[in-house]
């Protein structure tokens, strides 16, 4: 496109407002600001830089005291609004603060281990951004862990996740910067496909979480915070409990929820502060189809980076007798169908050996970091992920897309339900 013809607009916000928009085009927008002071989601804008936003973007910048912005592009229905929920926001994340100075001194004392919890499209990753954003700002270094199994922010579909957190999201991704990332192989979108083998992953989350406060004194004194999964009745309320009882927390902030706010408040006492706050007016419900395009775009990005920093995956042949593909997980025999006497095992979280063939095309796999099969490969974190491109039975080889060159490092693949197909 002409640069000529790209409009541009100058947007003046006063204070406590916020500037919304969305990219739905092919070509990015960029923002800049061009003076007084400004935010998005927790990251704050510095002056006169340029920022560009593709397609998907959902993007608020919100001002304390007033600025003026810039921007140039097709945003879809720009607008300012008045009704921010950035103020509550504010105040969740001073109560944290208060709370991280109370135990800094004290050796034996973990800051807050705050869960984010609330049904699907109310803005909860967004919170997370926004608290983990502040909290570095005022250098912390908290923990973000991640269990929304369908749109984990930290990794691929169909895991979940922890990173330490030691500066705000970058702007444009809304990403942190990956250092050292905790991630554990699932192995579904959806938490009800395995419900045992879900507990048993946040537990192990849990435990290393733990440790990493025993060993490293300003993560221990910064804390955690919990992004959860947008399924809060049955099943989905059983997992938030479970997963504030395995993180120990004390803090659990309910997004838009009063019903889901009075049940948490029964189930977990006063040992817990739950918290109820709103949701903002900007939040846009998602389709099914939009959450799928999202996952494979999540898997993309995996392999091929951004427009901003591309990355350069490779694409090598290993043999059937190279590597060892294993599924978490097999169908649970009723009792009634048991031999006598027979005993029944653990089966959401059995070992199951794959064949290798056709079934494996696209297919989105764990590299476990277990030395073999004897390890527990249930609760053993990934290394990374691959995708199985193509499946010669001639050559008994499967030629595999992975973001480190060959020889992989370890030879178990756990398989999963998340299928992408390579375009590129």
């Amino acid at each position: 496109m002409d640069a000529s013809t790209i409009p541009v607009a100058e947007w003046s916000l006063s204070a406590q407002t916020e500037l919304r928009f969305e990219v739905e085009d092919t070509d990015p927008v960029t923002l800049k600001l061009l003076d007084g002071t400004a935010e998005i989601f927790g990251t704050e804008l510095p002056p006169s830089q340029q920022f560009s936003f593709a397609d998907g973007a959902k993007v608020a910048v919100f001002t304390w005291h007033g600025c003026r912005v810039q921007l140039r592009g097709r945003p879809l229905h720009p607008y300012v609004s008045t009704d921010t929920p950035m103020v509550a926001y504010l105040n969740a994340h001073a109560a944290l603060e208060k709370m991280r100075e109370s135990v800094e001194r004290a050796r034996d004392l973990v800051g807050p281990r705050v869960v984010i919890v609330g049904s699907k499209d109310v803005g909860k990753t967004t919170l997370c951004r926004i608290l983990l954003g502040y909290a570095t700002r005022w250098g912390r270094q908290p923990v973000y862990v991640d269990l929304d199994c369908g749109q984990n922010s930290i990794s691929v579909p169909g895991c979940v996740a922890a990173l330490p957190v030691d500066r705000p999201a970058d702007v444009e991704e809304g990403t942190f910067a990956l250092r050292a990332p905790l991630v554990f192989h699932y192995g579904s979108a959806s938490p009800s496909e395995n419900s045992d083998l879900y507990l048993a992953l946040i537990s192990e989350l849990a435990r290393v979480v733990r440790r990493r406060f025993g060993t490293f004194a300003e993560c221990r004194a910064s804390g955690c915070v919990v992004n959860t999964c947008g399924w809060i009745d049955g099943f989905g309320f059983k997992a938030i409990v479970h997963a504030v009882m395995e993180f120990d927390a004390n803090v659990v902030l309910v997004l838009d929820q009063e019903r889901l706010f009075s049940q948490l408040k029964t189930s977990l006492g006063s040992s817990v502060q739950v918290v109820l706050l709103p949701k903002s007016g900007g939040v846009v419900s998602r389709s099914r189809s939009f959450r799928n395009d999202a996952r494979m775009a999540a898997v993309r990005k995996y392999f091929y980076g951004t427009a901003k920093e591309s990355l350069y995956p490779h694409s090598f042949n290993v043999g059937f007798d190279d590597v060892l593909v294993f599924k978490i997980g097999q169908p649970r025999v009723p009792d009634s169908c048991l031999p006598l006497d027979a005993k029944k095992d653990d089966s959401a979280t059995k070992v199951v050996s794959v064949a290798l063939d056709m079934d494996l095309l696209h297919c989105v796999c764990g590299l476990s970091l277990a030395s073999g099969p004897s390890e527990d490969l249930a609760r053993t974190n990934v290394a990374g992920f691959v995708v199985v491109t193509d499946v010669s039975m001639e050559k008994r080889t499967l030629t595999l897309l992975s973001p480190a060159a060959h020889p992989l490092p370890r030879n178990c693949l756990l398989i999963s339900d998340i299928r992408f197909v390579d375009m590129k």
